[in-house]
């Protein structure tokens, strides 16, 4: 009796901790590498939320913003792979360690440290001005712009962030020169706009809604394929005749290593999530429908994505990030 207890106690040692207790066991903190405000931000609450419903313990959001979503990328990049760690990632993700090579700096991270989990929602980005800015057409704008040529600004989510590069796209492609104010996401990036220190910006459909809805800003023109249905009035650039072509996606990210057994909880909590009644009348109210994707699937659009905007990063090139 005695031998057969200390057997079972060795056997119990021998077991690895992620195996003894049943994931999740404690609270899971989901890192926004942005401020409030943001697309990020935006998905990742009601996706929290739903995700608790399902995994019977608090996804607690964790907003860590800082170059351009570099700081809170790496921070799970380098977390413990056990699961209680999760990122809640835009498109930029792939562009940053792309800008790093461009200027030889040391990357924050490197994209096979993360794996991912599912694409939550894919959205076009739109260019919105403020209202008080003389143009209704790209048309308009372009012209402004070249009267004023370095004189307008923009803002940014950050240096190569999801709102920066589909702006240097588009100065890219118009041979025009502005002034960009860089933020620390998304949500100051419109807010700047909205008290009239910058005359435009980039924003996801979800980001923009609420003041687009108000008269508080003005959409000019989409980077998508086709319009955006909830903005059936708003041109793409590609009907007007410029290649350009641009999405902001956000999804859900692991540290590299972590067990297959809790990426298959996760996997499966987050799919049962994005059918949850509350989470997509939330991402409806915000014109962002959702474009669920399992990790594999999701693994290969994300990885065509990065070689993408890999290339448009070389196109664009070295941008001052004191501009």
């Amino acid at each position: 009796m005695q031998r057969s207890l200390i057997a079972a106690v060795l056997a119990m040692v021998c077991v690895p901790a992620f195996v003894q207790d049943v994931y999740p066991s404690r609270p899971i903190t989901m890192i926004v590498p942005f401020p409030p405000g943001g697309v990020a931000d935006i998905t990742g609450r009601p996706t929290a939320i739903a995700l608790e419903k399902i995994l019977k313990q608090p996804v607690a959001l964790s907003n860590r913003p800082g170059a351009g979503g570099a700081v809170g990328n790496a921070l799970v990049a380098n977390a413990k792979p056990d699961g209680y760690t999760v990122l809640m990632a835009l498109s930029s993700i792939s562009v940053i360690p792309e800008a790093d090579k461009l200027f030889d700096r040391k990357p924050a991270y490197t994209l096979d440290q993360l794996m991912p989990v599912a694409l939550i929602s894919a959205d076009p980005t739109i260019l919105v001005v403020h209202p008080s800015l003389p143009v209704k057409s790209l048309k308009e704008l372009i012209a402004l712009a070249k009267a004023k040529a370095g004189q307008m600004s923009f803002s940014t989510s950050g240096v190569y962030g999801a709102l920066h590069l589909p702006m240097e796209m588009f100065l890219h492609a118009t041979k025009l020169k502005m002034r960009a104010v860089h933020t620390t996401g998304g949500g100051p990036a419109i807010t700047i706009l909205l008290g009239g220190h910058v005359e435009m910006t980039v924003g996801g459909p979800a980001a923009i809604a609420s003041h687009v809805n108000a008269g508080k800003l003005r959409p000019i023109v989409g980077w998508g394929a086709k319009r955006h249905e909830a903005y059936p009035d708003v041109p793409t650039f590609k009907e007007l005749g410029y290649d350009i072509e641009y999405y902001i996606w956000a999804g859900m990210f692991l540290p590299k290593g972590t067990p297959d057994a809790v990426v298959k909880v996760l996997r499966d909590a987050t799919r049962k999530a994005v059918d949850d009644a509350d989470f997509k009348s939330t991402m409806a109210k915000v014109n962002s429908p959702v474009q669920y994707l399992d990790a594999p699937e999701f693994a290969k659009y994300w990885m065509n994505d990065a070689k993408r905007l890999a290339e448009v990063v070389k196109v664009v090139g070295k941008v001052d990030e004191k501009k």
